[in-house]
């Protein structure tokens, strides 16, 4: 996959706003799906679908604890992120 084509899908991935949300509040720590649509007043199955994508972007992790699925965000892909970020958009004020 091309910078390009990266950047592409990160900035797609962030494009909507509960998927923001969600990882806001997953860096503060683990939740189930129930407290998540708890937190961003929205059903369970909308937090469900979000959690698909940032789970095939690598973002989020499930932690099986007992009967219900915990998700924790992946430290190490929010850093590679915020450096492709920050490389793309970085401005200097050499003008």
């Amino acid at each position: 996959m091309s910078n390009a084509d990266n950047m592409a899908r990160i900035f797609k991935v962030l494009s909507v706003g509960s998927r923001v949300r969600i990882v806001e509040l997953l860096k503060e720590r683990s939740l189930c799906v129930n407290a998540l649509a708890k937190a961003l007043e929205i059903t369970p199955a909308a937090v469900s679908q979000h959690l698909r994508v940032l789970r095939d972007a690598e973002v989020v992790l499930p932690e099986r604890r007992g009967y219900s699925v915990h998700y924790r965000v992946d430290k190490e892909v929010l850093a590679e992120w915020n450096t492709a970020a920050s490389t793309l958009l970085g401005v200097t004020n050499e003008e």
